[in-house]
């Protein structure tokens, strides 16, 4: 009976930070909120605007959610302190173990829906385009590129995001050269944003017969997916568009047509490209779309006046300006030099076990204690 009285206050001590939650999520304007706009949807002529309708559903289903989540998290502390009566009445220690879990997901709900109050920016409630890109290194570095992409898509798909790759460029002899994956889903970028930087890896490699350690470099660049409200002009003389045969999954049609498209925007250099679309309109439709997404947050972000003034100005990928690294010998530990959070558990954080990593970049961002990159 002392382990459930012990499990009874722990139980207790998390009633107020559910309690503290309900006013820091404004959960009761989300309600009104979300009434109003069930009400707004039911209206006859709701459809007949489809840009309108499709804004507001997607606040809908973000406002459900929000509510849903909190309303599980109070259903299973209900739940959990039934569990722990029962217990008592009947003197079933063996439920302890039953309660101990329920109270551990509990308190992982708690620190989900606390992180979210963290994503206040701009856009931290928008999709999120994610672009990864080899350094220098040839296939070591191909391959290091090809297992973050699968990192990530992991990482998403656990999370719940749809997850869609738009364009990879394969490499020579193993790995990829490039990739870009759109990450859709409440909160992708506000997330995701916290990985955009240099990726460094020390492994010994198994590419080299020696046995020798080696260390590659990855970019990985994060933008979110900007809406029609900041559409922008950019003149058809600075694009440079290429055509090519798409590789990879994708049907008949996709690896038979130059449907493939990549545009580069020539003023800055930056590149987008789209193969997953079975049209070449649909991948340029796609790809300009993404182009225009990578621009108007470059120029807000860095406070400038017009399109025009974004330079194409990038860090080296290689030794000196990592925000992480991955080491797999001769120890095994992930470390993120901005907030110092690191792991020994490798095989987890390339499973997409990175959570830890994102949460301590937020709360970092938040109190303005981000170290400079090392």
């Amino acid at each position: 009976m002392i382990i459930l009285e012990d499990l009874k206050q722990q139980l207790d001590d998390l009633k107020p930070e559910i309690d503290e939650l309900y006013s820091v999520l404004n959960m009761e304007k989300c309600k009104s909120d979300l009434e109003e706009l069930q009400q707004m949807s039911a209206m006859p002529d709701f459809w007949n605007d489809a840009d309108n309708s499709q804004k507001v559903t997607k606040q809908i289903r973000t406002l459900e959610n929000k509510v849903s989540k909190y309303e599980k998290l109070v259903e299973s502390y209900d739940d959990a302190y039934v569990l722990i009566q029962l217990a008592e009445e009947e003197g079933e220690d063996a439920l302890a173990e039953e309660v101990k879990e329920e109270i551990e997901k509990i308190r992982a709900t708690i620190d989900e829906l606390t992180l979210t109050t963290l994503l206040s920016g701009e856009y931290d409630n928008l999709n999120a385009i994610v672009s990864f890109h080899a350094g220098a290194g040839g296939t070591e570095a191909q391959d290091w590129t090809e297992m973050l992409l699968r990192m990530y898509t992991r990482w998403g798909e656990q999370k719940g995001f749809k997850v869609n790759v738009m364009d990879v460029l394969e490499g020579g002899d193993a790995g990829i050269k490039s990739a870009v994956v759109m990450f859709e889903g409440d909160n992708a970028y506000g997330y995701l944003k916290s990985e955009a930087g240099i990726h460094r890896l020390v492994r010994i490699s198994p590419f080299d017969s020696s046995g020798s350690r080696h260390t590659s470099f990855s970019a990985v660049d994060v933008t979110p997916e900007l809406s029609e409200d900041f559409d922008i002009e950019i003149r058809p003389e600075d694009l440079q568009v290429d055509t090519y045969r798409a590789s990879g999954a994708g049907g008949q049609h996709i690896n038979k047509t130059s449907s493939a498209v990549r545009i580069t925007h020539i003023p800055t250099g930056i590149v987008c490209a789209c193969q997953t679309q079975r049209s070449q309109f649909q991948n340029k439709e796609y790809a300009l779309k993404m182009l225009k997404s990578k621009l108007i947050e470059i120029k807000e972000r860095e406070h400038l006046e017009k399109i025009e003034d974004i330079k194409g100005v990038h860090k080296e990928i290689a030794w000196g300006s990592q925000i992480r690294s991955y080491v797999f010998m001769p120890y095994t530990l992930v470390k993120d030099h901005r907030t110092g959070y690191e792991t020994g558990n490798v095989n987890a954080v390339m499973d997409g076990d990175i959570d830890g990593f994102i949460n301590a970049y937020l709360k970092a961002l938040s109190q303005g204690t981000l170290k400079k990159e090392d």
